[in-house]
């Protein structure tokens, strides 16, 4: 399931844009001038050295930077057009648009059914029990976990494994119906054999969802993604095709990094 080469479609939708984004933490600046545009219905992977400023960019889309007392953030981001830092907009529904998966996978202490329903619930999405239940056969369909747990609904979610917790993640995601899925280095935590399982499920995503995943992994950026971007020093350094970035770096430092010259 190889799925670069087949660049970003001409004329495809911007689902979010940034522009000259500049982040600080206190003193200290950790993103300098990011401009992207990320393509709905598509994978853009962010790549780059640990303490690039890959998952502090992730993190503006979302503005989970927020809850961070020192952070300040810097320039436009727009979902469908329209700024995320507007006064009107509340973070907890910009966060039900913009769903996020982290590093490790993090299940809350209740069964896997409540996990997946805790989003719908909080946001009022199902009117009865019948509905939370489509909702929840629905969003681990989706997250390709319904055949392994639908007979152990009521039990705990941690008492999956490591990629069966990732996915229930995944899961509890979507469930919201999102837009976007952010994922920060979802397999980093996981085996091999796990993390086949959610890049084939990231690649089944992209139908319905605009995703956007912080990979440790050149590799996996080039198997799951359509676009990448190379962050180095806080500095986005390309952005292009995925295929174009592994094969035809324009800028000497992707390149270094892509041949393992820097890292």
């Amino acid at each position: 399931m190889d799925s670069h080469g087949n660049g970003g479609s001409e004329g495809a939708a911007i689902k979010i844009l940034a522009r000259e984004v500049n982040v600080h933490y206190g003193d200290k600046q950790a993103l300098y001038d990011v401009s992207v545009d990320v393509e709905d219905n598509s994978v853009t992977a962010f790549i780059g050295p640990s303490g690039c400023g890959k998952s502090t960019f992730l993190r503006c889309l979302n503005r989970m930077n927020d809850t961070i007392e020192s952070c300040r953030v810097e320039g436009r981001i727009e979902l469908d057009g329209e700024s995320i830092h507007d006064r009107s907009l509340d973070p907890v529904q910009l966060r039900a648009r913009v769903g996020m998966v982290f590093q490790k996978p993090n299940p809350f202490p209740k069964s896997i059914y409540d996990n997946v329903a805790y989003g719908p619930r909080i946001h009022g999405l199902a009117a009865n029990k019948h509905e939370l239940d489509e909702l929840v056969e629905s969003s681990l369909r989706g997250a390709a976990l319904w055949a392994e747990t639908k007979d152990r609904l009521q039990e705990p979610g941690t008492g999956l494994s490591g990629g069966q917790q990732q996915r229930l993640c995944i899961a509890r995601a979507i469930a919201t119906s999102p837009e976007v899925l952010l994922m920060d280095e979802p397999c980093s935590a996981l085996d091999p054999i796990a993390t086949s399982q959610i890049e084939e499920l990231i690649h089944s995503l992209q139908k319905k969802f605009c995703v956007v995943i912080v990979t440790h992994s050149m590799q996996q950026a080039a198997r799951v993604s359509q676009k990448t971007a190379f962050f180095h020093l806080g500095w986005l350094v390309e952005f292009n095709d995925t295929n174009e970035i592994f094969t035809n770096p324009a800028d000497e430092r992707t390149e270094s990094y892509i041949t393992g010259r820097i890292g």
